[in-house]
This record gives C-alpha cells, sequence and structure tokens, in this order.
C-alpha cells in the first residue's frame, strides 16, 4: 500500500516532518513491519538498552496522534504501522534536505556526497547506474 506523502497529515495542507526520535521509531517499524508496542520495544532494545517499554508505548501514541501511523484497535493489544512507505517518506525528507542544505541543486547534493563517503566499489556501481540510464 503505497500513500502519498500528504497521507502522513491529512489535516494539513503540508507533511509532517518527523522528528529523530520519530525517525527512528518509523525506521523500525519499516524493518518489522506492523508491530505492538511490546514487539517494537523488543526490536529497539538492540540498539537503545535504555529504552523503556513506557517510552515506546507513548511515542507510538504520540505518532498515532499526529497521523503518522495507524493503529489495529482490533486485538487487546494494539498493533501500530507507518501511514507513508518507505520510499516516500524518504523522498520526502530528500527533497526538504536538498532545498534547505543544498540550495535546491540535486547536483550539489550528489556532488557532496560523493566527496570522501563512497568506497570504490560504489563508484564503479554509481557510474555503471548512469551508463545504463543513459541506453
Amino acid at each position: 500500500m503505497t500513500q502519498t506523502d500528504k497521507d502522513l497529515n491529512p489535516d494539513s495542507a503540508q507533511p509532517v516532518k518527523p522528528t529523530a526520535a520519530e525517525l527512528s521509531f518509523l525506521q523500525a517499524l519499516f524493518q518489522t513491519g506492523p508491530a505492538t508496542a511490546k514487539q517494537l520495544h523488543e526490536f529497539m532494545l538492540r540498539e537503545r538498552a535504555d529504552l523503556t517499554y513506557a517510552n515506546v508505548l507513548r511515542q507510538l501514541q504520540i505518532m498515532h496522534g499526529k497521523g503518522m501511523l495507524s493503529r489495529d484497535e482490533s486485538q487487546r493489544s494494539h498493533v501500530y504501522a507507518p501511514v507513508v512507505a518507505q520510499d516516500s517518506l524518504q523522498t520526502s525528507l530528500l527533497k526538504d534536505m536538498i532545498q534547505k542544505v543544498f540550495a535546491g541543486s540535486a547536483k550539489s547534493l550528489v556532488l557532496a556526497a560523493l566527496r570522501g563517503h563512497v568506497s570504490n566499489s560504489e563508484r564503479e556501481e554509481i557510474a555503471k547506474f548512469l551508463k545504463d540510464d543513459k541506453s
């Protein structure tokens, strides 16, 4: 199910921009798929040992209230899922970053990424992509 960026917050003209904490929860849900607070807590404990179940539940409730997550209430334990697809969220955040950080220039973003952040094998893969894309 692919949804548009506006589906993140259907009541507003602009999509909700997740905070760093919200983004970490969305990334975890993209990896696990729909999950209960308990399941997500157990998954996220691998990276953040200090994270409590209560904090996970509260954050999920807040994100649901903002329209970032759907909540299936048909079971005793509610199941949460992102309302926007991962690629759609990434595209939206990338567009925002290009505008704010690179004055709207995707070329500047790519050049900055290529300077010291790409291995030789990744460069070869990028070159092959660009060559194949021309055909």
